[in-house]
């Protein structure tokens, strides 16, 4: 094992969808009658390679028709609370998806309840779920899966976000949904400033007053965002392999990771898609020490920005970093 795989981890932006291992995706493939493209697990691998986000979207939407039931997601929870275990990522607050599974029969308590089975199955972890609604469905139909979600925060839903076409649905037309959620007692993100400027942040703090930004790759754009960022202590997920994938950025070295951390601002680490991305935590942080100048010590504060990130209150924050910064692993 290396030192960043031992190290203790939280992660606070990774889709379900897309983190499930690649090997659990060529089985459901198989069981849904096989794809003539992806003869193999080498073909699967190659239908992830993308040469701009809009590529990535398509991959994403074709992967989906081969989840359609709910023993589906059961499944791929599990084997994917297992993955991260194995990384010793300790605590996560995982993205997924209801709204587009609908088109698929599948109702959204079930669904949920579905995937909090399959993490049940790996106690090495803690996880927390973010509903990730589709701002290319609109706030209207959203809306409909917001009070659906409201129903099974038993499950521990702790929070929702919008992904989807940033770059065509922008962020304002949803205010109403995010006023409604925070008064449901969901804590607010939104993915933003991945594939636009950062007026796509600037709506997302004006106009949904999220907790979180996930990406805010384009805000080094803007000095005066990059001052309330650091400011509102507002946090950003960033997902540096990810935004590489797409050609938001062209290179780890060229990420604004380093200017954030240098400049004060609330961030954490995280994979966004691994298994679409071919990434793992592990290897974000050795890019970040390898391609950014990243010291040891910096990635354990990399890590305590994750945990003050994440949305567990405050005396278990305060549990979390005590125990990671006793292990053994921790001073390098």
């Amino acid at each position: 094992m290396t030192w960043f795989s031992q190290l203790p981890k939280v992660e606070l932006h990774v889709h379900l969808e897309g983190a499930m291992p690649l090997d659990a995706l060529f089985d459901l493939i198989q069981k849904y009658g096989g794809d003539p493209s992806v003869p193999d697990l080498t073909a699967l691998a190659r239908r992830f390679e993308y040469k701009n986000f809009a590529q990535f979207i398509e991959a994403w939407s074709w992967k989906n028709q081969f989840l359609c039931e709910y023993a589906d997601f059961s499944h791929i929870a599990e084997l994917t609370a297992r993955n991260m275990a194995n990384q010793n990522i300790r605590y996560a607050e995982m993205f997924f998806s209801p709204s587009i599974f609908i088109q698929h029969g599948l109702e959204v308590q079930e669904l949920t309840h579905a995937i909090r089975i399959g993490l049940s199955r790996v106690p090495e972890i803690e996880v927390s779920l973010i509903a990730d609604l589709v701002r290319d469905y609109g706030p209207k139909s959203e809306m409909t899966t917001l009070k659906k979600l409201n129903e099974v925060k038993g499950d521990r839903v702790i929070g929702i976000g919008i992904g989807g076409s940033e770059h065509e649905f922008p962020p304002e037309p949803f205010k109403s949904l995010y006023e409604e959620a925070r008064l449901m007692g969901f804590h607010l993100t939104a993915h933003a400033g991945e594939t636009t400027g950062p007026e796509s942040i600037w709506g997302a703090i004006r106009h949904l007053h999220v907790d979180r930004i996930g990406h805010g790759t384009s805000a080094r754009e803007d000095p005066e965002l990059l001052d309330y960022l650091r400011e509102h202590r507002t946090a950003l997920e960033l997902c540096p392999g990810s935004n590489v994938r797409t050609g938001a950025v062209s290179a780890i070295a060229e990420h604004p990771i380093r200017e954030y951390f240098e400049r004060g601002l609330i961030i954490s680490v995280n994979t966004d898609d691994p298994m679409m991305f071919g990434t793992s935590l592990d290897k974000e942080y050795e890019w970040l020490v390898q391609e950014c100048g990243f010291t040891r010590q910096e990635i354990c504060r990399l890590i305590l920005l994750g945990i003050e990130s994440s949305w567990l209150p405050e005396d278990r924050k305060k549990l979390l970093a005590t125990s990671f910064e006793k292990e053994p692993s921790w001073a390098g």
